[in-house]
């Protein structure tokens, strides 16, 4: 494998898609949070939450690397692809941990960067080293580590946390199932291919499809809780219900598909429609709360 890494394959070590996901749902965390931040401050607390999702993202391609070459979605990734040694993607990963933690904690304060950290290792230890190649619960239990964002903006905002906080993490949490099994029941092959015991590939289809069922009922529920817990009001709410309809329609519509093409086409609709369910809650809520603060409902 040879070196020369160029300044494209360090940003996408940073896993820029997953990164742009975490810095939205930190924001509405941060944001609905009910205390003010000073701006500056608060840009300076989002940029180290990029940065510290950036560090969990390299030091994920650093330890997968030998599984990503042989998975056609990752096979092109900078270690796989032969742009970069894993030495550098270690180095890289480990220094921005360290500068993310260090800078949120003095930015703002140790709770939010003590729970950065946390999150980073979560992802990079309990996650990609430990559940990834163990269990086809990885995604379920390492799923935290995603949904641990919102927590630490409303903490920099705060210095604590809190149900509201907590209700936020479990709708990520409890997204997590649904949206990479139904990639995984379309990319069993290549889940199956790297050694990655992925639900599909370990209790079958029929079995990992009665779970996104449930997962998404869970889903739909949990998605209430703004308005339960009283951060929220019908702004969030119907979009919260109408969303999550449309989400366990899909997963009935996938429990219900015959194998085959029909049911990975199934899947990738699922899949694609996970994507944006979640951007359209969060931007929903931090909507509805602007709302709320201007008194207009």
């Amino acid at each position: 494998m040879t070196g020369g890494a160029r300044v494209e394959d360090y940003l996408a070590l940073l896993k820029p898609r997953v990164m742009s996901l975490v810095v939205f749902t930190a924001l509405v965390g941060m944001l609905v949070a009910p205390a003010a931040i000073n701006p500056i401050i608060g840009f300076i607390a989002i940029a180290c939450i990029a940065i510290g999702a950036g560090a969990s993202g390299s030091l994920n391609m650093w330890y997968d690397a030998d599984i990503d070459a042989v998975m056609s979605r990752t096979i092109n990734r900078p270690i796989p692809a032969g742009r970069m040694v894993k030495e550098d993607a270690l180095i890289f990963g480990l220094v921005l941990a360290v500068f993310s933690v260090t800078l949120l904690g003095l930015a703002t304060n140790w709770v939010a960067g003590g729970f950065l950290a946390f999150t980073i290792f979560f992802y990079a230890v309990v996650y990609t080293i430990w559940l990834k190649r163990s269990t086809p619960q990885n995604i379920v239990i390492g799923g935290a580590a995603g949904a641990f964002p919102p927590m630490v903006g409303w903490a920099a905002v705060t210095g604590t946390l809190s149900w509201e906080s907590f209700a936020l993490f479990l709708i990520i949490f409890l997204w997590t199932p649904p949206h990479f099994w139904a990639l995984a029941l379309y990319k069993q092959g290549d889940y199956g291919a790297a050694g990655v015991p992925m639900m599909p590939n370990v209790v079958g289809e029929k079995s990992t499809r009665k779970q996104i069922f449930v997962y998404s009922l869970a889903l739909a529920l949990s998605s209430l809780l703004p308005i339960w817990l009283g951060f929220s009001s019908w702004i969030y709410g119907a979009v919260a219900l109408a969303t999550g309809l449309g989400f366990v329609w899909l997963s009935v519509r996938l429990l219900r598909a015959p194998e085959g093409v029909e049911m990975r086409r199934t899947a990738r609709s699922l899949f694609t429609y996970s994507l944006s369910y979640l951007f359209l809650l969060f931007l929903a809520l931090l909507i509805d709360n602007f709302a709320l603060r201007l008194g207009v409902i």
